[in-house]
């Protein structure tokens, strides 16, 4: 294999998407046996203002470049939270550089944090942080690979009930399962979508359970990963994916949604797929979003707002908004733009993500993260260790409102 394409498949979950993301404002009304229908509620919502979230992002940059770490994490992409019952979040990652981090100047004489060549690499990681504060790794990887050549990218995750009626409480986390693949599959090969479930409140990973096969899918393209976000309503678990067209060189990716009784996402019997006219079990594409296969949404005032890149070249610095009144559709946009600020030239932003855990929620007031990494593929591992801030998530907080 090629250097450059064995550099890109281990510095990022999300750069071949990145061109598709749509960053969207999303309002959906509490409708969850009717994903179809309007509510009183509805209204179109969009973005009134954003501005970076110092407090997060010197957080990430204090513990990330901490010098008394040698195994933990130094940077990241996938980025995804949870808050716990007893108060911590729970951050996960997909590709995730350890080893420990060195003052500028780097080798190269630049006024830059730098780790060495030889950091380790591993698939997936997940940090603790507790009272605004990053306290640790947990053993990295977190989710061992199922297979040779296959790995396991944790996306959306919740706190729920270990079966329907129960006090104890677990968190359950999806995985995206890929497999290695050949361009245009530099980032693996979609296989299948995976329930983890992990105890409280030690985090210790119990099991892991298959919820979707898409190996079999002889089309790479086609095939639909669920988790990407998911929204909590009504005793159900929202769980959206998206299918790969960008990787087979197709101008954008769609936008499939699955809802799951609250306590039984590790079920593989329990999950429903929108087809179109209902709740089965074959997934079809929402109406009017068309996004990569890594995007968020999130519930505001009776709304759910969905957070992706701009499609084409914009979507390399540009987040956008869409909305609905309905997790199934039919949606509307794109609303007001905003862009992406970004280290250094020659990088790009991608993965926007929201996060509830550490919103406040009041006010419209929300947390997004975006992820960066290079544009281009030749030297990216090397770039990366150069300069340790290339590859970590950055936040921004955004205000929702309706708009007129």
């Amino acid at each position: 294999m090629p250097d450059d394409v064995r550099a890109r498949q281990r510095t990022g979950t999300g750069i071949g998407l990145l061109l598709t993301l749509v960053l969207a404002a999303v309002l959906l009304t509490a409708l969850p046996d009717h994903g179809g229908r309007r509510g009183g509620g509805c209204a179109p919502y969009t973005v009134s203002s954003w501005s970076g979230d110092d407090r997060l992002n010197d957080e990430f940059t204090r513990y990330g470049d901490d010098p008394a770490r040698g195994d933990d994490w130094t940077g990241g992409d996938g980025t995804h939270s949870v808050r716990l019952p007893d108060g911590r979040v729970l951050w996960l990652f997909s590709d995730t550089y350890l080893g420990q981090v060195h003052a500028p100047p780097n080798p190269v004489g630049e006024s830059a944090s730098w780790r060495d060549t030889s950091a380790p690499l591993v698939r997936n990681s997940a940090v603790v942080m507790r009272d605004g504060r990053l306290r640790s790794t947990l053993p990295a990887p977190l989710f061992p690979d199922p297979a040779p050549g296959q790995w396991r990218w944790p996306v959306a995750a919740r706190v729920e009930p270990r079966s329907p009626g129960s006090s104890e409480q677990v968190v359950r986390v999806l995985l995206w399962v890929r497999t290695a693949g050949q361009p245009p599959w530099i980032y693996g090969v979609p296989t299948a979508t995976e329930v983890a479930t992990l105890s409280l409140p030690g985090l210790r990973v119990e099991s892991v359970v298959k919820v979707l096969d898409q190996s079999l899918v002889a089309d790479p393209s086609r095939r639909v990963l669920f988790g990407t976000t998911l929204v909590e309503r009504g005793g159900w678990s929202y769980v959206f994916g998206g299918d790969d067209r960008q990787a087979a060189s197709r101008p954008s990716s769609s936008a499939y949604v699955a809802r799951v009784p609250e306590g039984r996402l590790a079920d593989p019997a329990a999950w429903r797929y929108w087809d179109g006219t209902g709740w089965g079990t074959r997934a079809a594409a929402v109406r009017g979003a068309k996004v990569g296969s890594a995007f968020s949404v999130v519930r505001e005032d009776g709304t759910y707002v969905l957070f992706t890149m701009a499609a084409g070249s914009a979507g390399l610095t540009t987040v956008t908004s869409y909305w609905a009144c309905s997790p199934t559709g039919p949606w509307h946009g794109p609303t007001r733009n905003f862009g992406a600020s970004l280290p250094a030239a020659e990088v790009a932003a991608y993965n926007p993500q929201a996060h509830p855990a550490v919103s406040g929620g009041s006010g419209g007031r929300l947390v997004l993260s975006y992820d960066v990494n290079w544009l281009q593929t030749t030297g990216a591992s090397a770039g990366i260790n150069a300069n340790v801030a290339l590859y970590r998530p950055r936040f921004v907080t955004v205000r929702l409102v309706r708009s007129r």
